[in-house]
């Protein structure tokens, strides 16, 4: 048993969940053709299996990337969306929600373009550092307050194309020795 990192949530469990989402969001808004706007860079796993789980393929995807916590504790917009906003249905996918701050932010930003709706889905919820009620429409997991890995979640741009989710238990080991995480995650997915 490894003490240092934790597999949290599975590939299975995060295949058949993000499933579950794609289709109850699919449902929610049919013959509404909704635009899944995806917050760079961690979203990017989610965003492409959540899309492709949608049975009609009547939606748009776009992108734009934040600078968080910028100048006046604001997120501003680094890269903006490459398509008009006004009176479509957008959803917001992030891949991790915790303080809310940033997603407030990108609410107040998103819905001064005169969207007709807009929602949030993401993949986790650290509810319990919420700072500030920011509406979550749709989650995937609600996870604790550890440093987490895969799936698009990143340390230094490293390791976001993990199949499945992982806690780091002691991050000032894994800081020194990020190997032993590569090296555990290849001879996981590496066995028949």
């Amino acid at each position: 048993m490894n003490d240092t990192f934790v597999e949290v949530v599975s590939e299975d469990d995060l295949r058949r969940r993000v499933q579950q989402l794609g289709v109850e969001i699919a449902t929610i808004y049919q013959d509404k053709e909704p635009v899944l706007l995806g917050v760079l860079m961690g979203c990017l796993p989610f965003l492409a299996d959540l899309a492709r789980a949608f049975p009609d393929p009547q939606i748009e995807i776009d992108m734009l990337s934040l600078a968080r916590f910028s100048q006046g504790g604001r997120a501003s917009v680094l890269l903006d969306t490459s398509i008009p906003l006004d009176g479509r249905h957008v959803i917001i996918v992030e891949d991790i929600v915790d303080t809310g701050l940033t997603l407030t932010s990108l609410r107040r930003m998103i819905s001064l373009r005169n969207v007709a709706s807009l929602a949030t889905v993401t993949l986790l919820d650290k509810a319990q550092r919420r700072i500030v009620d920011v509406p979550i429409e749709f989650r995937g997991f609600e996870v604790g307050d550890e440093f987490l890995l895969g799936y698009g979640l990143d340390w230094e741009g490293r390791f976001r194309n993990v199949r499945s989710l992982w806690a780091v238990m002691d991050l000032g080991l894994f800081a020194r020795e990020p190997e032993r995480f590569a090296s555990l995650v290849h001879r996981r997915h590496s066995l028949p």
